[in-house]
């Protein structure tokens, strides 16, 4: 019995040891669990609830942050510190540049291969003005090869026999036309003489003697420039013949090559570039079709005029101002200036200036009665995109940009059009039907009526008997 108050006592203080224990890692526990979660100086196990047995080989050895030490915010995402119109701008900056990479490597092709293009688009140009041709003899009975033939064949020999019949007035006039500049040079010498402007006969020696100075100097450039021309019309020449085999080709088997064309386009793009496709030919023709008759009108009373007033050569000058009106607004200006020039140095100042106003007044028939009229709505381009086209296709391709500039951006404008119109038609006919009262206001309405030559494109006529845009078959 002795023993028994000693054994109580041990075990009293041994429990009140191990309450304090307890009471020491409870405290401990609530401690931790007042330190902030984003504080980067705990380790995983920190996070671990008191009771974890996993805590408890680990809690020792992660010494907690000190009081004095500041709490330090989480960064956001980058993603999320980028403001949204700066992100939508580098989205569209990339795609832009990708674009333009493509562009200019487009045009690296096509300058690489400027005279097969070149040739390519005067054979789509000679198609769209012959193509009819084939169309109504094919209704005639005739096949489709021999209309084919009996078309290219009348074509080029036209177009050979007005460039013969060119070489031959200017052969046949070339000496009365020296003859007459030598007098007009002597008559503007004289002018000059008589002039208010005190000019000297001295002067104007030394004006031709520099001028032939010049001219010997400068021997090596102008057999340069000599040898170029060689060059020139050898590349003329190979231009020409691919656009008659190309021209060829298109008039017999246009139909085949459209489709052809076709099956290189994605699936699913496949129907709206098949729409595009005769739109943008009719277009083209029309503006072909338009701009000869225009030409031709011009041509005849511009040459009229000349001929009326005794200029020297005027077939050649009218076939030059034809030829220069598929050039805009720079082929008129520069055929004029020609046909004035001509007048000035061989008649005078007085039928120099009747012949500026024959061509101002043709020229403002041509733009304010004829183009509208005949040309009508398939090709109307804003005159700002006309003089931009003109000058970009100088300046990238010459003569040949200038001429293809003005129909590029007239079916440039009738595809993408016609894209836009196809795409939101489609986005309403793929679009949920409307519900509950409000269906009758907003339920999706037919698409506007397309113009009769639309709806019939397998129709052989004036469309060219194409029902694909190729302007053959």
């Amino acid at each position: 019995m002795s023993r028994l108050p000693g054994w109580l006592g041990r075990m009293g203080t041994e429990l009140t040891e191990l309450g304090e224990r307890l009471e020491k890692r409870k405290a401990e526990a609530e401690e931790e669990a007042d330190v902030p979660v984003d504080t980067p100086m705990l380790s995983a196990s920190a996070a671990l609830p008191a009771n974890d047995p996993g805590r408890r080989g680990t809690a020792d050895h992660v010494p907690r942050p000190p009081a004095y030490a500041p709490s330090v915010a989480a960064r956001p995402d980058p993603v999320d510190a980028i403001p949204w119109s700066i992100r939508v701008a580098a989205e569209a900056g990339w795609r832009l540049l990708v674009l333009a990479g493509t562009l200019w490597v487009l045009m690296k092709v096509i300058s690489t291969v400027q005279l097969v293009v070149l040739a390519f688009v005067a054979a789509l140009f000679v198609t769209a003005m012959l193509q009819p041709t084939v169309a109504r003899l094919k209704r005639y009975g005739l096949p489709r090869g021999l209309a084919t033939a009996v078309t290219a064949i009348l074509g080029f020999v036209i177009i050979g026999l007005v460039g013969w019949f060119v070489v031959w007035q200017v052969m046949d006039n070339i000496d009365t036309l020296s003859d007459k500049v030598r007098a007009g040079i002597e008559e503007l010498k004289r002018w000059l003489l008589n002039s208010p402007f005190h000019v000297t006969e001295q002067q104007i020696n030394d004006v031709a003697k520099n001028l032939s100075d010049t001219i010997g100097t400068n021997t090596d450039q102008i057999t340069s420039a000599g040898l170029q021309g060689v060059t020139v019309m050898v590349e003329f020449l190979t231009g020409m013949l691919l656009a008659m085999f190309s021209t060829l080709f298109l008039l017999y088997d246009g139909k085949r090559i459209w489709h052809w064309v076709l099956k290189l386009v994605p699936a699913q793009a496949r129907p709206g570039v098949a729409g595009a496709g005769p739109r943008a030919w009719r277009t083209l023709t029309a503006y072909v079709r338009g701009t000869v008759i225009v030409a031709l009108i011009d041509a005849i009373f511009i040459g009229l005029g000349i001929w009326f007033l005794d200029v020297p050569m005027a077939v050649p000058l009218a076939v030059f101002i034809f030829l220069f009106a598929f050039i805009p607004l720079v082929g008129a200006v520069i055929s004029g200036a020609l046909a004035v020039v001509v007048a000035l140095v061989t008649e005078g100042v007085f039928t120099a200036l009747m012949v500026l106003a024959v061509v101002l007044l043709v020229q403002q028939i041509e733009g304010h009665v004829l183009q509208p009229f005949i040309l009508g709505r398939a090709v109307r381009v804003h005159p700002l995109a006309v003089v931009l086209s003109v000058a970009a296709g100088g300046m990238i391709a010459g003569i040949g940009g200038a001429v293809v500039a003005v129909p590029l951006v007239a079916v440039t404008n009738t595809v993408v059009g016609y894209l836009r119109a196809y795409g939101q038609e489609e986005a309403l006919r793929h679009a949920p039907s409307p519900h509950g009262a409000t269906a009758l206001d907003i339920a999706p309405t037919p698409a506007p009526a397309s113009p009769p030559e639309d709806r019939e494109p397998e129709r052989d006529g004036g469309n060219g008997d194409t029902n694909a845009g190729h302007g053959t078959q």
